[in-house]
């Protein structure tokens, strides 16, 4: 019964880790259709980041897919479910001191937006990794989207399911034109606004 669920209020704060710490942590939320390159671009800044002294963690669809939403399957409403406990596992991880990084397709708009609702827009932003569907298809190791394209695959996001393109992220990297190191740097220079990382 969810009236006999009482939140505890713990003695330490996320101010008192940020104070501790000296940075701010937040949630990095990479959105894309598969095969964009949003794991590559969020390995690449996890690794700068690990660099430049701050604790961090990615979040991949396979491998959150293959553990702790091994149960969902890839329906509309099920996909919702699946974005919905990663942004519960974000916030957690957020305010025990790290960065998170995430790498999911995250195609609808009103999911996006209740992430950043939950989160806090303060500790949240979008990097929309914008690939054209002809590229990704030609990029896809898996054959995912031929097996998509044969049926084979039910609600595949850009041929059976739509992308809803994220008109207000806080960076967009046109991977499709830009080289794996200039969009982490794009990336890296908002990034160094909102951690207060210092040269």
């Amino acid at each position: 019964m969810t009236e006999n669920i009482i939140p505890h209020n713990h003695s330490i704060t996320q101010a008192d880790r940020i104070k501790k710490l000296g940075y701010k942590p937040f949630l990095i939320w990479f959105v894309g259709m598969s095969g964009s390159g949003k794991s590559t671009l969020a390995s690449a800044l996890e690794e700068k980041l690990f660099a430049d002294g701050q604790n961090t963690y990615i979040l991949d669809g396979d491998n959150i897919r293959s553990g702790l939403n091994k149960d969902l399957d890839f329906s509309d409403e099920s996909r919702k479910e699946n974005i919905r406990r990663i942004a519960e596992v974000s916030k957690l991880f957020v305010d025990a001191g790290t960065v998170v990084l995430t790498a999911f397709i995250t195609p609808f708009a009103e999911e996006r937006e209740k992430i950043k609702q939950l989160v806090g827009s303060d500790n949240y932003l979008e990097v929309f990794v914008d690939c054209p569907l002809e590229e990704c298809e030609k990029r896809d190791v898996k054959g995912l989207y031929a097996k998509a394209r044969r049926g084979e695959i039910k609600n595949f996001t850009g041929i059976d399911s739509p992308f809803e393109k994220p008109i207000n992220a806080d960076v967009v990297v046109e991977s499709y034109k830009v080289s794996i190191a200039e969009g982490v740097e794009a990336i890296y220079k908002i990034v160094k606004e909102k951690i207060n990382i210092h040269e």
